[in-house]
C-alpha cells in the first residue's frame, strides 16, 4: 500500500506543478499582451496553444483524481457497512 500512497502523492505534486505552470503562462500572456508583432506574436500564439492543452490535461487529471477518491470512499463505506448519508459523508472526510 505504501507504493500506492507514494504514487498518489506524486500525482498530487504533478497536478500542483501543472497548476503553477498554467498560472505562470497565463500571467506571461497577460503581461505581454502589448507585444503583438513578429516573433512575439508567434511565441505568444504557441504559448496560448500549449496553455489550452495544459488546461485540458489538468481537467482530465483532476477528474481522474476525483473518480479515484469517490471510488475509494465507496469501497470504504461498503467495508465498514456505512448505510446512512451521514455515515457516508463522515467516511468521505475521514
Amino acid at each position: 500500500m505504501e507504493g500506492s500512497d507514494t504514487k498518489i502523492v506524486t500525482q498530487q505534486r504533478l497536478i500542483g506543478d501543472l497548476r503553477q505552470v498554467i498560472e505562470n503562462a497565463e500571467d506571461l500572456l497577460k503581461n505581454t499582451g502589448h507585444y503583438d508583432h513578429g516573433l512575439y506574436h508567434t511565441a505568444r500564439n504557441k504559448l496560448a496553444q500549449a496553455l489550452a492543452v495544459a488546461n485540458e490535461e489538468l481537467e482530465r487529471c483532476e477528474e481522474a483524481q476525483l473518480v479515484r477518491m469517490l471510488d475509494a470512499t465507496e469501497q470504504a463505506c461498503r467495508l465498514h457497512g456505512d448505510r446512512t448519508g451521514e455515515q457516508r459523508v463522515l467516511r468521505a472526510f475521514h
